[in-house]
C-alpha cells in the first residue's frame, strides 16, 4: 500500500478550514500538521484545493444481484468514488431480497472483489423473517431496513405485530422508508377513476402525498419512542415531517435521527414538465416549500444526514408511461458537487456539507475511525476544486444506465482525486487503481 503526502491542502473538517499537510500511511492518516517533511510514495500538490472527508452515502441501491441490466456493485461504486464518495450502504431489495444471512453475505462477498469504494448492506425485514434479522451481526452490518411503504422490489412490511416486534426486539438501528400504503393506493385509485391508465406524472406527488408520508413517518416515530428503538428515517420529502425531529440534544444521543436526500433539496414538483419520469422517486419530490424546508432543517439539525437513495433503472424503463415507469434514479456520482453548487449559491457551507455527508454519517452509524480526518483513521478524502466547472454530458456520465437527471447542468466545484481507505483510486477523471474497497465496521 501506498504511502501518501498532501501538501498545503485546506482542509474541511469538524466545523472548522485549516491549511495543512497530510501523511497517509498504511491505509491511515499518520499526520496532519502545519508543514510535513517525510518521504512518500506520492506526493499531491493541493494548494487552492479542499480536501473533505470522504462521503459516506447511507442509501443506495447498487441492484446486485439480480437486477444487472440496471447497474451493480463494481458500476455503481465506480460512480461513487468519482463523486468523492468513498463509503456506501445499499439496500436489501435486490433479486432476490437479502432476507436470510446467507443472501446477505453473498453481497458483501461481491463487494469484497469488486468495490473500490468502502461498504456495507442493510438486512432486508419482511412481514415473517424476524428470527433471520435477530441474527444480524451488529459489530459488522450497519442495520436493519424496514420498508414501511413499497417501492421497487416490493419489500412492504404492514403487518402492525411484525413492526412492533421489529421495533421493540431490533439489535441495532432501524432505517425505514416511510409511505402510507392505504393513503397512496386510495390516492391511486382516485385519479385512475377521473383519468384512467392517462395519469401523467406530475400527479406523482399527489398520489405519493405528503399526508401518505407524515402517516407512515409520525407511527414510525411513535414505534421508536415506545420501545427506544434507535430508528433512522430516510428520504425525508415534506416540510410536515420535519417537525417530528429535534435539535436540543447532540446527535450522539439521539435515538430518532432523519436522512434528506440530493433529489429532495435540489428539484421541486415544477421540474416534472421538464424532467419527467427522470424525477419520478419515492417518495416523490415535492413543492417548493417542501424542499426548502427540508434544507432549513438541514441546517439547523433536524435533518441529521444527506444522502442519495440512488437508485438507477434504464433509459427505457425510464421512458414507458407513469403507471409504467419504476421509481428512482442515478445520483452518487453528482452529490457532492451538487451540494457544493449549493454553497456557491449561498445556500450552505462547506463545513455543513462535511458534517452532513460524513461527520454525522459515521456518529450516527457509529462507523469505526472513518468520516472525519482525524490522525489514526482510515485515509478516506476527496480532494476538490471548488472553480473548475464542468458540465454533466453522457460522456462523463459513470453509471451503467448512462444517464443522470443532472444532464445538462454545469456545476461550478469538481472532484479532483478520491482515496479510499488509504488507496488513491480516482484522479483527475480517471479510475486509477482496481484496489477493493474495505468492509466497514461498526463500534457496537
Amino acid at each position: 500500500m501506498a504511502s501518501i503526502l498532501i501538501k498545503s491542502a485546506t482542509i474541511v473538517n469538524e466545523g472548522k478550514q485549516t491549511q495543512a499537510d497530510l501523511l497517509i500511511k498504511n491505509g491511515f492518516i499518520e499526520k496532519i500538521a502545519g508543514s510535513i517533511d517525510a518521504k512518500a510514495d506520492k506526493e499531491i500538490n493541493a494548494e487552492g484545493l479542499h480536501l473533505f472527508p470522504g462521503c459516506i452515502d447511507d442509501q443506495v441501491h447498487f441492484r446486485e444481484p439480480g437486477l444487472t441490466h440496471k447497474g451493480n456493485i463494481a458500476s455503481e461504486s465506480r460512480a461513487a468514488v468519482a463523486g468523492g464518495i468513498t463509503s456506501f450502504m445499499e439496500m436489501p431489495n435486490t433479486v432476490p431480497n437479502a432476507l436470510t444471512q446467507q443472501l446477505l453475505q453473498d453481497k458483501y462477498d461481491i463487494a469484497a472483489k469488486n468495490s473500490p469504494a468502502n461498504y456495507s448492506f442493510f438486512m432486508g425485514a419482511s412481514n415473517d423473517n424476524l428470527d433471520e434479522v435477530l441474527r444480524t451481526d451488529a459489530k459488522n452490518v450497519c442495520g436493519v431496513k424496514v420498508f414501511m411503504g413499497s417501492s421497487t422490489g416490493n419489500m412492504l412490511v404492514d403487518n402492525p405485530t411484525t413492526l412492533e416486534h421489529l421495533f421493540a426486539q431490533s439489535p441495532m438501528l432501524i432505517a425505514t422508508h416511510c409511505e402510507d400504503e392505504a393513503t397512496i393506493k386510495s390516492n391511486l385509485e382516485h385519479y385512475k377513476q377521473l383519468l384512467g391508465e392517462n395519469i401523467p406524472v406530475r400527479l406523482h406527488p399527489k398520489i405519493r402525498s405528503a399526508e401518505a408520508c407524515y402517516l407512515s413517518s409520525s407511527m414510525a416515530v411513535q414505534l421508536a419512542k415506545k420501545h427506544n428503538t434507535r430508528l433512522h428515517i430516510l428520504h425525508i420529502s415534506t416540510a410536515k415531517e420535519t417537525n417530528l425531529f429535534s435539535n436540543d440534544i447532540p446527535l450522539a444521543n439521539k435515538r430518532i435521527t432523519a436522512e434528506a436526500c440530493i433529489h429532495h433539496l435540489w428539484f421541486t414538483d415544477a421540474d416534472y414538465e421538464t424532467k419527467g419520469n427522470l424525477i419520478k422517486w419515492n417518495p416523490a419530490v415535492k413543492t417548493e416549500a417542501d424542499r426548502d424546508e427540508i434544507l432549513k432543517a438541514v441546517l439547523d439539525g433536524r435533518i441529521d444526514v444527506i444522502a442519495t437513495d440512488h437508485a438507477p433503472h434504464t433509459i427505457e424503463e425510464k421512458a414507458q408511461p407513469y403507471l409504467q415507469a419504476p421509481s428512482g434514479g442515478p445520483l452518487v456520482q453528482h452529490a457532492l458537487p451538487a451540494m457544493l453548487e449549493l454553497y456557491h449559491h449561498g445556500k450552505i457551507t462547506l463545513e455543513q456539507v462535511a458534517e452532513k455527508m460524513a461527520h454525522n454519517v459515521a456518529t450516527i452509524f457509529q462507523i469505526e475511525k472513518r468520516g472525519f480526518i482525524r490522525e489514526g483513521f482510515w485515509a478516506d478524502m476527496a480532494l476538490v476544486n471548488l472553480n473548475s466547472p464542468w458540465q454533466v454530458n453522457k460522456s462523463n456520465i459513470l453509471y451503467k444506465c448512462g444517464w443522470s437527471p443532472f444532464e445538462g447542468s454545469t456545476f461550478k466545484a469538481s472532484v479532483v482525486s478520491t482515496i479510499v481507505s488509504g488507496n488513491l483510486v480516482y484522479e483527475n477523471g480517471k479510475l486509477v487503481s482496481e484496489q477493493s474497497g474495505q468492509r466497514m465496521t461498526f463500534a457496537r
